[in-house]
């Protein structure tokens, strides 16, 4: 009953000291009154006495309840119903760039590169549930997998789809990867824009040189996270293929160009990170998700609901009862 109540006048409880005092009073006037009526015979009172005589003191108890509800009412008890709503005041548009060359199928990380990025990633994009997300794909060429959209389940089940194919154009055209996911922000809107790009090997395709397409990304205000994926040396990585259209691995040097994706980071107000196992991929996920923080507007709505009017009203009832007894049943005792 209760529950969640507040009451607005506080302070008017110190008036409820008064109750102890009037009780102090009450008895010390009634033993005052008891001494002065004693008297050698008390034969001539008898037929006076009635039973309502022993409770003549109701009337000073319902009068004292009417005041301590009274000045409960006056501290005005109120229930607050508190709704919250909030607001996406800076929204981010993320495009995460990921290479799906032949070479994302080594075995440095666990299954191999591919499964553990989309593994991490599906995990990063439901950690962003009031931003935009796109995918782009790149190995030889690059194209758009799903365009920036607000729903999450279409992003993770493209997510989801993305393997290596042989259809695609072999090699790693990194130009191509952060141009197609400059051109698919360029046009938006939001406050700030973002690309991760991935990659786990050097630029080696495509007719766009990264350093240009990183001075689009710079032109159109677009920060540019770069991630480098692959162990330091040697790496179990996919060396041809078999009659049966499976990968026959071999050891092989991994070979990033670091340089190079400081320098894209670099420029576009980015940072450059080195994955080197499964567990460092997910930190530095991780650390871009603290990096990039969405500016949300929480507003809160308080809805009172005044309780002071049953205590009035039960306040008014003893005051009632009160009086129509002592000018009735106590008529003769007060």
């Amino acid at each position: 009953m209760f529950e969640n109540i507040e009451f607005l006048n506080k302070e008017l409880f110190w008036f409820l000291l008064l109750l102890p005092i009037a009780i102090a009073w009450y008895v010390f006037k009634h033993n005052k009154q008891s001494a002065e009526l004693k008297i050698s015979s008390i034969e001539g009172f008898k037929t006076t006495s009635s039973f309502w005589s022993k409770f003549k003191h109701v009337l000073f108890v319902l009068r004292l309840l009417a005041l301590a509800l009274l000045i409960t009412a006056l501290a005005r008890p109120r229930t607050v119903d508190v709704s919250t709503k909030t607001k996406t005041t800076r929204g981010i548009d993320i495009v995460m760039a990921i290479d799906v060359s032949a070479s994302m199928l080594a075995k440095d990380l666990l299954p191999n590169r591919l499964e553990a990025l989309k593994e991490v990633a599906a995990d990063f994009i439901d950690g962003r549930p009031n931003d935009r997300i796109g995918l782009v794909e790149y190995a030889g060429e690059a194209y758009t997998k799903t365009p920036i959209t607000t729903d999450k389940s279409i992003v993770q089940r493209s997510l989801r789809d993305i393997k290596y194919n042989t259809i695609i154009e072999g090699g790693t055209a990194i130009g191509m990867g952060l141009a197609t996911s400059v051109n698919r922000l360029k046009d938006s809107r939001a406050k700030s824009k973002v690309i991760i790009l991935l990659t786990d090997g050097v630029n080696n395709s495509g007719f766009i040189d990264p350093k240009i397409a990183s001075e689009l990304a710079v032109e159109y205000g677009i920060k540019v996270y770069t991630i480098g994926l692959g162990t330091n040396g040697m790496a179990l990585s996919p060396s041809s293929i078999n009659p049966n259209g499976t990968f026959r691995y071999s050891r092989q040097q991994v070979e990033i160009d670091e340089k190079l994706l400081e320098e894209i980071a670099d420029a576009t107000g980015g940072q450059y990170f080195r994955a080197t196992n499964n567990q460092k991929l997910a930190e530095i996920y991780k650390e871009i998700n603290k990096l990039e923080k969405t500016e949300i507007q929480e507003k809160k709505y308080y809805n009172y609901d005044e309780k002071y009017r049953p205590l009035v009203l039960l306040a008014g009832l003893f005051l009632l009862i009160e009086i129509i007894l002592r000018n009735t049943l106590f008529r003769s005792f007060v």
